[in-house]
């Protein structure tokens, strides 16, 4: 067969067009600047930790070809960020570490006009736990004996958290509620800080996740009294669950990454793509196990079901300890 040279023109230029589009379906989204990876919380805390960690994994693995850059916002129990997160002008180059304030603060302030669901579910990473911590002076090493202590100084036991109305108060409100007291809740920006402050003794007690307290907890400063769990957590064998003292009620925080409202399927795909490779790394699961952080990885249709069923319970919550109507 003679090809003349107008034939070759056109099988050379088909076969450049069907390599692009190849390259188009394997590639349809990659940054092409900076990620601004917004956290919705202060320095020092769990998610801050956790998504400087995954920062980390995705830079040295050179999962992404452009550096996710971690910016804390923490501002009104995460308001900051999610206002933040849905004005980007560029949803695209824009994504959030989350925790139960994506549930809770869009419910407690209406005015921010945020809604969950517009958000583009990346992927949940894990599920943080929680535990109740006293300072080792305090002399308190059970459960039933904070209980006694805590009631008989009313008002002036106080316990920190991460926020007003967030996870750390509604377990704060849950305390009360069931056992008939009347802490006082501080919050704080972080709960790297509520930790230094229990630690420090200017706090009576809180509820830090287990990353959060585990330097003090090592070096015996802090003592975990009950874990808001199921089951007892591995890395305390010796805590009680609340729900061995005769309480129904566990309580998990989400550790997920979404996308800002607007972005693209194909961009959504990618980052989703990358934080698989992160969760599955040895460095996220070593990070996982040290840090008693639960759950598998979850994304697409499954994480959006997800986020309804947290936030119909934590309406539920809300309502019931008299933080919305």
């Amino acid at each position: 067969m003679i090809i003349n040279k107008r034939q070759f023109i056109i099988m050379v230029g088909a076969a450049a067009l069907a390599i692009s589009s190849f390259a188009s379906i394997t590639h349809a989204f990659e940054p092409n600047k900076p990620v601004n990876f917004i956290i919705m919380a202060g320095k020092g805390g769990g998610a801050d930790k956790m998504a400087r960690l995954m920062q980390a994994i995705i830079e040295k693995e050179n999962f992404s070809p452009r550096p996710f850059v971690p910016t804390n916002k923490s501002g009104g129990s995460g308001a900051e960020a999610l206002v933040a997160a849905k004005n980007t002008n560029d949803p695209d180059h824009t994504i959030m570490v989350t925790l139960n304030s994506f549930f809770t603060t869009p419910l407690r302030q209406p005015g921010i006009n945020v809604d969950i669901m517009q958000f583009a579910p990346v992927g949940r990473m894990a599920e943080d736990t929680f535990l109740l911590w006293v300072h080792k002076d305090s002399g308190i090493t059970t459960f039933e004996q904070y209980l006694t202590k805590a009631k008989a100084d009313g008002n002036k036991w106080v316990m920190g958290g991460t926020g007003k109305n967030s996870e750390d108060n509604i377990i704060t409100d849950y305390l009360n509620l069931t056992y008939g007291l009347d802490m006082k809740y501080i919050p704080y920006k972080g709960g790297g800080a509520v930790a230094k402050q229990v630690a420090g003794k200017q706090l009576n007690s809180s509820v830090n996740n287990p990353s959060e307290a585990l330097g003090f907890y090592e070096s015996g400063d802090m003592v975990p009294l009950v874990a808001f769990t199921d089951t007892r957590l591995p890395m305390f064998p010796d805590v009680p669950t609340l729900k061995e003292k005769g309480s129904d009620f566990s309580y998990f925080m989400q550790r997920a990454v979404v996308g800002a409202p607007g972005m693209s399927t194909d961009a959504a795909d990618y980052y989703t793509g990358v934080f698989l490779k992160v969760y599955n790394s040895a460095a996220w699961q070593d990070y996982k196990s040290k840090k008693s952080l639960m759950g598998n990885f979850m994304s697409g249709s499954d994480l959006k079901s997800y986020w309804v069923t947290q936030r119909d319970r934590h309406t539920k919550i809300l309502k019931e300890s008299g933080a919305i109507k």
